[in-house]
């Protein structure tokens, strides 16, 4: 009689066991088959249009001709202004929450602020770049303005990447450190720093990707359809990628379906390639660690 009741179990187990498994492998398809979808639809509609000229080329005939070159090249400048004014700020933030600060209602007020910071629509970010960078500073429309705009934006993650990297770093190193009399400043900088950097450089990475996507933010400080040439100076007004994609999709009639998808698939590579970047970042420190 035990021997039926102990089979029963075990077959039991197992039927829960595959229905489990079966209903994870069905939700993971579920999730990944509509982005594998997008891509290759993607790649079959814009692929065509991808060329020497298409990505060195400036646009003409208000976008239908010509290339996108001026809208990469504002998209990197973007990317970098918006590391350049986040990276520091949510690193010494980080630092600061994690070390630093007692454990108070304040301070868990301040973490609680800025985790509600990463849900606030990026328009809004738009419109409080326009009023404090454009028409405060007098930054005017220009790159700058936008930059430090996503900066903004992107200070939530850069922030809460810093501050996660640095608490997973054992506290022994720490006790160990400051019990030998290096200062807290030194151990944080010469064996914290060093350990979190990881996972600092992959919420970075991952912040520009998102900055060189948005288009809601720029729409208002700075990105321009069609610019000229080149921005020569911070205070320039700049091409992008996703605002260019968004104008020549809603704003220019006629234009080619296959050039809006290859803007679209140039500008999926770029986030993907930043993606791709953070993953081989963190997988280069872990491997140092353990040799």
């Amino acid at each position: 009689m035990k021997t039926k009741m102990t089979f029963r179990s075990i077959s039991s187990r197992k039927v829960t066991q595959r229905f489990a498994f079966s209903l994870l492998i069905l939700a993971t398809t579920i999730a990944v088959a509509p982005v594998i979808y997008i891509v290759i639809y993607m790649v079959l509609n814009g692929s065509g249009v991808i060329s020497i000229d298409f990505l060195t080329q400036p646009p003409s005939q208000a976008g239908k001709a010509g290339g996108i070159f001026p809208a990469i090249v504002g998209s990197f400048y973007l990317m970098l202004g918006t590391l350049i004014f986040a990276l520091p700020v949510g690193v010494l933030a980080g630092i600061y929450l994690s070390e630093y600060a007692r454990d108070n209602w304040l301070t868990r007020l301040i973490n609680m602020a800025i985790l509600n910071l990463a849900g606030v629509p990026s328009i809004v970010f738009g419109l409080f770049g326009l009023g404090l960078f454009v028409m405060t500073f007098k930054f005017g429309m220009s790159l700058l303005a936008a930059s430090l705009t996503l900066a903004c934006q992107a200070l939530a993650m850069t922030i809460t990447t810093s501050r996660e990297a640095i608490l997973a770093v054992p506290k022994e190193y720490l006790e160990g450190s400051l019990a030998v009399g290096v200062t807290r400043w030194q151990t944080i900088r010469h064996i914290i720093l060093p350990q979190a950097m990881p996972g600092i450089i992959t919420g970075a990475i991952l912040a520009m990707s998102r900055a060189a996507g948005e288009t809601a933010p720029i729409l208002v400080v700075g990105a321009a359809f069609i610019v000229p040439g080149l921005p020569s100076s911070p205070f320039d007004q700049f091409m992008a990628l996703p605002y260019h994609l968004y104008t020549a999709a809603a704003h220019v009639p006629g234009m080619p379906k296959t050039i809006m998808w290859g803007i679209a698939l140039v500008l999926l590579v770029v986030v993907l390639s930043f993606n791709l970047l953070a993953i081989f970042i963190r997988l280069r420190f872990r491997q140092r660690r353990t040799v």
